[in-house]
C-alpha cells in the first residue's frame, strides 16, 4: 500500500507506523506502538550481551626452581583457565641473583606450553621482562 495509506491507518488506529527493514523492496513497514517495539529491541539486546563471553587474560605464576606438585596445580589452574575460553599469560619471577639462571626458565615456559599444546596456542613466546619471564597462552579454537 502507499505511505500516505499506511500513515492514515496508523492514525485511525492510534498507533505508529514503523520502518522494519529499508533493505526490501519495497520497504518493510509495521502499524505498532513504538515504545513497545523500542523495548522489545532493547531486551534482546540485553539478552545478547548476556550470552556473549569476555575473554580475560588470566596469570599463573611460578618460580624457576617449582617444585613438581607446584607445577602440576599452576598447570591444571592454566588449562581450567583455557577451556573457559580466557587467555593465559604464564610469569616465572625472580629474586636477587636468580635472574642469572633465566635459560632456566624459558626451559619451564617452554614445558608449560609442550604440556598444554592441545588446549592452546603460544601467542606469546617467553620474553624477559625486568625481573619477571613471561609468555602468553591463547585457547585452540
Amino acid at each position: 500500500m502507499s505511505p500516505r495509506e499506511a500513515l492514515q491507518l496508523a492514525e485511525e488506529k492510534e498507533l505508529d507506523l514503523v520502518l522494519v527493514t529499508d533493505k526490501a523492496d519495497p520497504p518493510v513497514c509495521r502499524i505498532i506502538d513504538y515504545g513497545k517495539f523500542k523495548f522489545e529491541q532493547e531486551k534482546k539486546a540485553k539478552e545478547a550481551k548476556k550470552k556473549q563471553h569476555t575473554v580475560e587474560v588470566k596469570e599463573v605464576k611460578m618460580r624457576y626452581k617449582i617444585e613438581k606438585h607446584d607445577y602440576d596445580v599452576r598447570l591444571n589452574q592454566a588449562k581450567r583457565f583455557l577451556q573457559d575460553g580466557d587467555k593465559v599469560k604464564a610469569t616465572v619471577m625472580f629474586r636477587g641473583r636468580e635472574i642469572q639462571h633465566s635459560d632456566m626458565a624459558r626451559d619451564l615456559l617452554t614445558r608449560l606450553a609442550d604440556d598444554l599444546q592441545e588446549f592452546a596456542e603460544v601467542q606469546q613466546f617467553p620474553k624477559q621482562e625486568g625481573r619477571n619471564m613471561m609468555m602468553l597462552l591463547a585457547p585452540k579454537k
